[in-house]
Parts: C-alpha cells; structure tokens; sequence
C-alpha cells in the first residue's frame, strides 16, 4: 500500500505492507537512528516524534502514519547536539546506543512541561531503558537541563 509521510520537514511516499512497522520502515529510508530494541514497547530505543509527540515506532503499524510528520533525531540535529554535549559536560554521558530515543524523549519533554517535578521527569523518562548508567547522573543532569528549580 501507497503512504505518504512527512520525514523530518521532507514529504515522502513509500509503499509499505499492511504488518510492516515504522521502526523498520524509517530503516530502510536510511535512518538508522532509529533502532530496534527490545519489539515490545520496553526499551525506547525507536523513538520518534510522531506529530511531535514521543512515540515507540516498534509498535505503530507503518500505515498508520499516512498524512503525519515524523521526527527523527536527524530531524533536531543542533538541538540534539547541544543537549548531548550538555549531557557530557554534567559526566552523565553514555556510550550511545540508548541516545537517540533517550535525547528525543528529553527534548519533547522540555517542550512540553514547564519546571517538572522530579517525579514527573521520571515518569516521562520511564521506558527509556540504559544499560550503561545508573541513572541518577541522567536524571540530574535533565533537571538541570530542564531548569528544575531544587525544592
């Protein structure tokens, strides 16, 4: 079947399968920040912003983002840069892997809640799995990031 998307600002057709899931489509259009993890919803690794909102591209059929925008990490590259480097110089850095789900999951964030709470900033991040930190150095450094006022 015929869909059209929109892929970071750049209007696209693709011919998809009615199973296919838009993890393995944005793959196969080169984004290979998109990447597949754990195929149950647990890991957030194929994060992408759909309609800009956090979205598991592992569970969406491909089909169902016909007429929608789709962002990518590649699609807020600057700005996932200079959280990224932020990230570093607070030494809550990690090997990567996680990262492109991990910063679009934080970026969304950033648009959406104004001076989270604690609480709230993990319950946005729940999902987001790392296998290399123990997540209180992530967690400070997004509070930070975010401009979380300490209580």
């Amino acid at each position: 079947m015929q869909i059209e998307i929109i892929i970071n600002g750049r209007r696209t057709a693709l011919e998809v399968q009615p199973d296919d899931f838009l993890v393995d489509t944005l793959r196969q259009q080169g984004l290979y920040s998109v990447r597949r993890g754990c195929d149950t919803t647990c890991c957030g690794l194929c994060t992408v912003w759909l309609d800009g909102q956090p979205t598991l591209s592992c569970s969406l059929l491909s089909f169902r983002a016909h007429g929608r925008q789709i962002t990518t990490i590649e699609g807020v590259s600057s700005e996932a840069e200079n959280f990224a480097q932020f990230m570093a110089a607070e030494g809550a850095d990690q090997c990567g892997y996680c990262s492109p789900g991990f910063i679009l999951t934080v970026l969304a964030m950033k648009r959406e809640l104004v001076n989270p709470t604690e609480a709230q900033i993990v319950h946005y991040l729940t999902g987001n799995l790392c296998r290399c930190t123990g997540y209180q150095g992530q967690l400070r450094a997004v509070k930070k990031y975010l401009g979380v006022t300490p209580s």
